[in-house]
């Protein structure tokens, strides 16, 4: 079946251990349209990080030097060969470093001048995120030493910098193990395959020098409340300050609000009054001024936000709910892998990175399951302002093999005081269908006690250690539901997967998915079929929330709703609309065995030319009743068994049209590869198999032969192994026009 598909624009390595620099296995394929936006003089030039802004920073951004020597070389430093460019954040394998290639350990080096105005301050020296291991030089000097991939860290190097001279020398050594390792790395394989992606070596976001005073705010964790009957809203604001020293005030001022509050320690309470609440769809976020005061001097000022926003899980008749700001809401989420075929772990620009919040949000997403990743501070306050919500899973250590509980910890807690101030996570999630999964109840309680404010799964995918707040289960492809013991919530977290193929976007040839569609139609269809269910199994059996796979393709998955490169697979606003609902009733024009006995005519031989037509003699088929194959089959309603690799079926049917022709869909239950013909016009060819009945569109030309009277269905459906099953009818979803 040839290809057609009408595609939209997002606007309407090598082996364990290696010890030396290889060949990338994965190399350039693909890229995005914002790869040739990329500044080369200092890509991602905003400010790193909004929620606690200075106005004085300098971007390291840019074009340093770097070295791959062997893992275990024991040259010095300044021996080594820095002859190759890389461009700072892409990690070294991407196609934007400039390099390519993988290894386990690069060293950078670049040089970096002082302001003659910041005299007088400390200077803090800031790394958004190394993987995984970095050691940093600065003129020579050891400053530090960080290991974890995805969060933050600063040094002082204040006192490291050479008095004389104004230009100084940085060198960060990274040592990176990938999967050889016990740490945390979500994705990565040096030999990527299947659900498994490119390394990503070294610096991957932005690197930054900041001047601050003796005593400076480090962090800020804001707690609020919304108003109720006779209360105001209120902003609990606690912070970090280094240098603190009794007798200093925290002041927040809210000047848009003209609300202001002071306190003689280092968390402050602010009355918003009514101020408006940030919910998906008005995601008010209100502008805040924080300073530290000793003696009546301001020592530090900062700009942040903040948001009023609840999440909390409550009673909703039988069933656990998602209550935002006090109201039950059925969520629905896309997994949402934060990879990019040119930068890999790092966007290639601030606009891409907003590009797919608003992707997420014209698909019609209440969240984003961020999948074993962390992102950029950036992308989290695109979410905040956009109205995003986030379910945030903890990187996974490897699997299989030993993780290392000393990292995994280390940067669980990282993870959560990190990003804990942004009102759009409203999740935490600790594990990931058992990779690496290790002392889950001790996790979730550490979690707890970081954050007492949000949900908590301990292991999405079937691993459920029967603590924190949810039971999460995935399906592929078609959704299910469960019931789940007081007082869990049931959680689908991940379901679908429906590939498609998209000429010219494809990073590998040999891409997959967990079914796979032929055209953009049988796409948006599945889909919908699929979030029906979903909006029923939330009303019938307690379903709280759901994660469709996935909102791109990433290298060799082609799951998406979105390409690799960031090209809508079909009109976001179809899917939206299945996304939110309500859903038309379906309306049953012709049965299928479910519902009725309906006899066919079948036979396990090839009957002949012409078998699908109508007028052909099938005399010599056996007779029985819908559906046909095994009971071990999931979802099938047996009544006649079929065991042979083949089996081909007729049977004529009385249709009188009572709806549009484009509303007429097959409902399907095939295992495996079937074809199935209307007055011998080929309707629909499916490959793959369901786990039970899915509409499907009828082709063109078999909407044209459906006519009011007798008409006839004929199907050939293959099996290979395991269960397999094979029953059809016609079905109507009139949408409205």
């Amino acid at each position: 079946m040839r290809l057609t598909i009408a595609l939209l624009g997002i606007g309407l390595v090598s082996s364990i251990g290696v010890a030396h620099a290889q060949e990338s296995p994965t190399k350039p394929r693909l890229a995005t349209r914002w790869s040739a936006e990329v500044d080369r003089r200092t890509p991602l030039a905003e400010y790193p990080r909004p929620s606690l802004v200075r106005p004085d920073w300098s971007n390291l951004n840019g074009t340093w030097r770097c070295a791959l020597p062997a893992a275990d070389e024991a040259r010095r430093l300044d021996e080594l060969d820095y002859s190759r460019s890389v461009l700072v954040p892409f990690a070294i394998e991407a196609q934007l470093s400039g390099v390519g290639v993988h290894a386990e350990r690069v060293v950078y080096r670049r040089s970096f001048t002082v302001p003659a105005e910041w005299r007088g301050r400390r200077l803090l020296l800031n790394f958004g995120a190394v993987d995984w291991r970095a050691r940093v030089f600065v003129d020579g000097r050891s400053v530090g030493e960080h290991s974890g991939g995805f969060d933050a860290f600063s040094f002082d190097v204040t006192d490291a910098l050479e008095p004389t001279g104004t230009e100084h020398e940085l060198v960060v050594d990274v040592f990176d193990p990938t999967q050889a390792g016990g740490q945390p790395l979500g994705k990565q394989r040096t030999q990527p395959n299947g659900i498994w992606y490119t390394p990503v070596t070294g610096i991957w976001q932005t690197v930054w020098l900041e001047p601050v005073a003796d005593t400076f705010v480090e962090r800020l964790v804001p707690r609020t409340t919304l108003a109720r009957e006779g209360s105001d809203a209120k902003l609990e604001l606690a912070a970090d300050v280094a240098g603190w020293r009794p007798g200093d005030a925290l002041e927040v001022e809210a000047p848009k609000l003209g609300k202001r509050a002071r306190a003689a320690e280092r968390a402050v309470t602010l009355e918003l009054g009514d101020a408006a609440p940030w919910t998906p769809e008005t995601p008010v976020l209100h502008d805040l001024v924080v300073r530290v005061v000793r003696d009546g001097k301001v020592l530090d000022e900062v700009r942040s936000y903040c948001a009023l926003r609840e999440i909390e899980l409550a009673a909703d008749g039988p069933f656990p709910r998602f209550e935002l700001n006090g109201r039950p809401r059925f969520l629905v989420g896309a997994l949402d892998q934060g990879w990019w075929p040119d930068g890999l772990y790092t966007a290639p620009t601030d606009a891409a990175l907003a590009a797919d919040v608003e992707a997420l949000k014209a698909l019609g997403f209440d969240f984003a399951r961020k999948h074993v990743k962390v992102e950029p501070e950036r992308w989290y306050w695109h979410c905040d302002r956009l109205g995003l919500l986030v379910w945030q899973d903890m990187p996974s250590p490897r699997a299989p093999g030993d993780p290392d509980p000393a990292a995994f910890e280390r940067e669980l807690v990282e993870l959560v005081r990190e990003r804990e101030f942004h009102p759009s996570v409203v999740h935490w999630i600790v594990f990931n269908e058992g990779w690496g999964q290790h002392d889950t109840a001790r996790y979730v309680d550490l979690v707890r006690r970081l954050d007492s404010t949000r949900p908590i799964t301990d292991a999405s995918g079937w691993t459920h250690a029967g603590v924190g707040d949810v039971v999460d289960y995935h399906h592929y492809p078609a959704p299910t539901t469960q019931l789940v013991p007081a007082p869990f919530a049931s959680v689908l977290g991940e379901f679908g997967g429906i590939a498609l193929r998209v000429k010219d976007h494809l990073w590998q040839a040999d891409s997959w998915g967990y079914r796979e569609d032929r055209s953009a139609e049988m796409l948006v269809t599945s889909y919908t079929s699929m979030l029906r269910r979903c909006h029923e199994f939330s009303k019938t059996g307690g379903l709280a929330a759901v994660v469709y796979t996935q909102l791109t393709d990433v290298e060799g998955e082609i799951n998406g709703l979105m390409t690799y490169d960031r090209v809508f697979k079909a009109d976001p606003a179809l899917f939206a609309r299945a996304n939110r609902g309500p859903h038309p009733a379906l309306r049953v024009l012709v049965g299928d065995g479910r519902r009725e006995e309906l006899t066919w005519h079948y036979s396990l031989a090839a009957p002949g030319e012409g078998w699908e037509r109508p007028g052909f003699d099938d005399s010599r088929f056996e007779k029985g009743l819908a559906g046909f194959g095994t009971r071990d089959t999931p979802g099938a309603w047996v009544r006649t068994e079929w065991t042979s690799s083949e089996i081909w079926l007729r049977r004529e049917f009385q249709y009188q049209p009572t709806t549009a022709p484009e509303d007429v869909l097959l409902s399907v239950h095939h295992d495996e590869d079937c074809e199935i013909w209307i007055n011998g016009v080929l309707a629909a060819e499916l490959p793959g198999y369901t786990t039970s009945y899915e509409e499907v569109p009828l082709s063109p030309a078999a909407r044209a032969a459906l006519k009011p009277g007798t008409n006839l269905f004929a199907a050939h459906c293959k099996q290979t192994g395991g269960g397999q099953y094979f029953d059809v009818g016609l079905v109507a979803w009139p949408w409205p026009k």
